[in-house]
């Protein structure tokens, strides 16, 4: 039963179950180890699988996005451990390739949150960040269909680009301000200003440490996915897992760019994209 009230009824039930169960285990439970935090429809659902799959990454219970740095930091760090499998479960997984359990979510708003890095940096100070980044133009009309079809934007694309500005205009310092503030503009409409990617990093970089940071293209994720998914392995220093099923996720068809508006978005783009080579090692995939 996975679709209609019944469905959702079901499911509703099964998540306050689980969390219920949790939240008395909770000191029992892993804490992660890695953070997904980002960007937003650069191939995150996608990673999150692939690495899902591997005996040591152990993934939330029900969820794999617990969005707690960014919007649920009301709570405490107990609720946010009763998301996570016992630990005795992930050490009984890992075993089978004799590696530690590296307990992970993805919440892609992490990147972008004023707040959140400086959050990790408090409650995990060990952990490492990956972050996908693909086309920025890309990027911000693939956000704005999935905005669209989840009901959270009603403009089209070059009308949503033009009030961007406006829309975002004081938010970042309101929810500074005000942290338990959930911004809709903020979260839904900020379709080229997350394709900002150098300074989002070098902010994360700045609280969590650039050495904990793996910056991945995406393109070449899903281009060439093993020698990838390998890097991010070696980075949280797990041994190799031939069985993984490469698989993309969350893909939405839709109809192609006006030509004038990704050319103006690829000028406004391009010294951003410079100060994202240093992350990469490499000009980004769209830029070769």
């Amino acid at each position: 039963m996975s679709s209609g009230p019944m469905g959702r009824r079901a499911k509703r039930v099964a998540h306050a179950t689980s969390y219920a169960v949790g939240r008395t285990t909770q000191s029992w439970r892993l804490l992660p180890s890695l953070l997904i935090a980002g960007g937003q429809r650069c191939g995150t659902t996608s990673m999150y699988r692939a690495l899902a799959q591997h005996p040591a990454m152990i993934k939330p219970v029900l969820r794999k996005g617990i969005h707690y740095f960014d919007v649920d930091y009301r709570a405490d760090l107990r609720h946010y451990r009763a998301h996570f499998p016992l630990a005795r479960t992930g050490r009984t997984s890992a075993a089978r390739v004799g590696a530690r359990p590296v307990a992970f979510e993805s919440s892609p708003y992490y990147l972008w949150h004023p707040l959140a890095a400086e959050r990790i940096a408090a409650d995990l100070p060990r952990a490492k960040v990956l972050v996908l980044v693909r086309d920025p133009v890309e990027r911000a009309y693939s956000a704005h269909a999935h905005e669209l079809a989840r009901g959270y934007e009603n403009r089209d694309f070059e009308t949503a680009l033009e009030l961007e500005d406006a829309r975002l205009a004081g938010e970042e310092e309101r929810i500074r301000r005000d942290p338990d503030v959930e911004s809709h503009a903020h979260c839904h409409q900020a379709y080229v200003r997350r394709g900002q990617y150098a300074e989002q990093l070098e902010a994360l970089a700045a609280h969590v440490g650039s050495e904990n940071v793996l910056v991945v293209d995406s393109h070449d994720f899903f281009s060439d996915p093993a020698p990838v998914y390998t890097r991010v392995l070696d980075h949280l220093g797990l041994p190799e897992w031939p069985r993984v099923a490469f698989e993309q996720h969350n893909a939405r068809r839709r109809l192609p760019l006006d030509e004038s508006t990704r050319a103006r978005l690829e000028a406004h783009f391009e010294s951003h994209d410079r100060r994202l080579e240093p992350w990469l090692g490499a000009a980004p995939s769209w830029r070769r």
